[in-house]
């Protein structure tokens, strides 16, 4: 089994779920990776699974021929694309490479799968970001696509492209629409790991305020942990499709703000403060997803709720602050 982006969040837990069901697990991980401040370094750490069941390679999505001898190499039979950039606003500054790593690098592989080992099951990665100015809310897997960000441009792109070699080739091929997840885990330039830390931070007197572009902002926010789950079971059915993984809720930025401040026991409100800067030049429409698909045919839901997700993140960076 082969994981790209397995030093990521998602990869992480993924590979953490992989291990636990007796998976071999290979990933595909940059030489420019920190690997010793990564999320699997409690996996490398470990004498009983690293080089045991779980091996990592170097390479970039971006080197065909390396990629090509990895899959000769690990010869998986299972693939989870999760690898690229994936922050929304930073793709608005870096939409070259952005594109590059979400959409090209989904075609290479897919292309290298088709000529090595076309019975391989190929995950993809896909996101709510695909449907943007939605044309309908809840939005499920038929939902017209209209990106408003040039992540959400490519990762459409790499989901046609993913069924088109499902439909025209017969491969294994599964889009994941996978609406906002988030954990402990998660990137420190994204918005909910950013409340999380600082209202942590500003508990301790390390800081003394929170700045943020547009609280109204809403998202259906999920469980990274949950999330993977669903990635596995998709491979695990006996015919490939898409599927949207979501809660069916929507939660706003302010509410993510005021949880998060509960966890702390601090009035929110005493240290929020906006910035235009930090909004989006295009806002996206009502984002939330209909789980009823996934739901029906794989028997996935998620478990625990907002609260739980957020103090779970809030938590874990007041732990880390006193361990430091």
């Amino acid at each position: 089994m082969l994981i790209t982006g397995i030093t990521g969040q998602d990869g992480s837990y993924l590979t953490e779920l992989l291990l636990g069901k007796e998976y071999t697990v290979h990933g595909i991980v940059r030489r420019t990776s920190n690997l010793l401040r990564s999320r699997i370094e409690h996996l490398r750490r470990d004498d009983q699974i690293y080089g045991k069941k779980l091996f990592l390679h170097y390479g970039d999505l971006s080197d065909t021929t390396t990629l090509r001898r990895i899959f000769r190499e690990v010869q998986p039979a299972e693939v989870y694309h999760l690898a690229g950039q994936s922050h929304v606003g930073l793709s608005f500054e870096l939409p070259e490479s952005t594109c590059d790593e979400a959409g090209m690098a989904t075609l290479r592989l897919l292309e290298i799968v088709r000529d090595q080992a076309p019975d391989v099951r190929f995950y993809h990665a896909s996101t709510s970001e695909i449907f943007g100015n939605a044309s309908e809310s809840p939005q499920w897997e038929e939902t017209p696509m209209h990106p408003t960000s040039p992540y959400g441009c490519a990762k459409a792109f790499a989901t046609q492209l993913a069924r088109v070699y499902r439909q025209s080739y017969g491969m294994f091929v599964c889009n994941g629409i996978l609406y906002n997840h988030e954990s402990p885990r998660r990137g420190e330039k994204f918005v909910t790991r950013k409340i999380a830390r600082t209202a942590a931070r500003i508990s301790r007197g390390l800081e003394v305020d929170l700045v943020l572009g547009n609280l109204e902002s809403k998202r259906d926010w999920g469980r990274a942990q949950d999330y993977v789950v669903a990635m596995w079971l998709m491979l695990q059915h006996d015919q490939p499709d898409d599927y949207v993984v979501a809660t069916g809720q929507t939660h706003s930025v302010r509410e993510f703000v005021e949880a998060a401040f509960k966890v702390v026991d601090l009035p929110w409100q005493k240290y929020v403060r906006q910035d235009s800067a930090f909004d989006r030049p295009i806002e996206p429409a009502r984002l939330v997803g209909c789980v009823d698909k996934i739901r029906k045919t794989l028997g996935w839901k998620p478990s625990g709720n907002f609260e739980q997700l957020v103090r779970e993140m809030v938590e874990a960076e007041v732990e880390a602050l006193k361990k430091s």
